[in-house]
């Protein structure tokens, strides 16, 4: 296999990447919704540590670095939560 190709692959995987991104903000515009509903807090600290746990062991699993992971999962959270405030009308869209 040539370099240009597995580049290749590797756009196709960028781009399933960026699109489960989206599908997760969109679940977060839901999420807001039923938070919204129930009175519930946007920041929701023992799921975050729940998430960011199984979200290393499964890297863990996958002999991937489970720090770099988790920094992923970090930065995806904020963005959730960040979405959530927009859709609560706590936050600025940018």
């Amino acid at each position: 296999m040539s370099l240009e190709q597995v580049r290749a692959e590797i756009s196709l995987v960028d781009t399933a990447i960026i699109r489960l991104i989206a599908k997760r903000q969109e679940l977060a515009d839901r999420v807001a919704e039923v938070k919204r509903e129930g009175g519930i807090a946007i920041h929701d600290e023992k799921r975050t540590a729940v998430v960011l746990e199984s979200v290393s062991r499964q890297a863990v699993d996958h002999t991937i670095d489970p720090v770099a992971v988790r920094k992923i999962f970090e930065i995806l959270i904020a963005m959730s939560e960040e979405r959530q405030r927009q859709c609560s009308g706590e936050g600025k869209l940018r």
